[in-house]
């Protein structure tokens, strides 16, 4: 099989440096009520703890904290509130887990302004809705995720998008969209080897749409900038299989791999474990990774 491309510069964070070919794996921890998967959910503190102690003896290279559920079920959550579920956890990760990269996903500079010190990625979720983000992503000296939902604002379910037929429609699109905001990125002051791209699946987009992008993960690394993809138990996994969200993983892990062997970096995930397994024997099919054991004559 031919060598998959690999992102030109590597993704440095919270002092460690990732590259697609050892790819990472980012831990879910919701602080919300009503995450669409239930098992993310995290209502107390010490759970969320406990859950990302777990998730370090499982494979852990960073964890991506939320307080806002991303589509339009459950309530309105304002930033004084949003502050107040993600904020302990972050300084609290912080204090226990030295070792491990934090990221903050939310969509307002206001709350990653509160968490000034406290994380070492802002993983804006909604491309930009709050154009002040990446400056404060920027000035807490931050990496930045650039991110693409089909222009639809914050806790918006795709519907009615059609970015045309074929793949090359949706590509092109999100080709576009992520280029021109790792850019306003850069001239932001958003370190070079802080800036990961993400063509977030599901967001503003259709099923069809998401496995183009997945089937297109090459084209995306080839932008030149560390790839993210948020894969795990989405929507358009539910929708290929005919199946619930709780029997996602086999789909989700399927798809990573694809993903994977075309040089994503990192991969935002529910199941640390699996993921990682999954991860790591591609990267040893690739021979970026040796064998944890090699016996002769077997």
């Amino acid at each position: 099989m031919t060598a998959v491309p690999v992102a030109s510069a590597p993704l440095v964070l919270g002092g460690r440096t990732f590259d697609a070919r050892r790819p990472a794996v980012m831990g879910i921890i919701n602080r919300t009520p009503d995450s669409f998967f239930s098992a993310a959910r995290f209502a107390s503190l010490d759970a969320a703890l406990a859950r990302a102690r777990e998730m370090v003896t499982e494979g852990i290279d960073l964890i991506d904290v939320g307080g806002v559920r991303a589509g339009q079920e459950g309530g309105w959550v304002d930033e004084a509130e949003e502050i107040d579920r993600v904020r302990p956890l972050l300084r609290a990760l912080r204090d226990e887990l030295p070792g491990v990269v934090i990221s903050l996903d939310t969509w307002r500079a206001e709350v990653a302004e509160a968490c000034a010190g406290l994380v070492d990625l802002v993983n804006d979720t909604w491309a930009g809705a709050d154009p002040a983000l990446v400056d404060v992503a920027a000035r807490l000296g931050a990496g930045y995720v650039v991110s693409h939902t089909g222009g639809l604002p914050p806790r918006t379910d795709p519907v009615g998008i059609d970015y045309g037929a074929g793949d090359d429609a949706v590509v092109g699109d999100v080709l576009r969209v992520l280029a021109d905001g790792a850019a306003r990125a850069l001239a932001a002051g958003v370190r070079p080897d802080g800036v990961l791209v993400d063509p977030t699946l599901d967001f503003g987009k259709r099923t069809i749409d998401s496995l183009a992008l997945v089937r297109a993960t090459d084209r995306i690394v080839a932008l030149g900038h560390p790839v993210l993809q948020a894969i795990s138990r989405k929507d358009f996994v539910g929708e290929a299989l005919d199946l619930p969200v709780d029997d996602r993983l086999e789909g989700t892990l399927a798809a990573t791999a694809i993903a994977a062997w075309q040089g994503a970096t990192v991969f935002r995930a529910h199941d640390v474990r699996a993921t990682r397994r999954v991860l790591d024997m591609v990267a040893s099919i690739r021979g970026d990774r040796p064998p944890a054991r090699s016996e002769r004559g077997r």
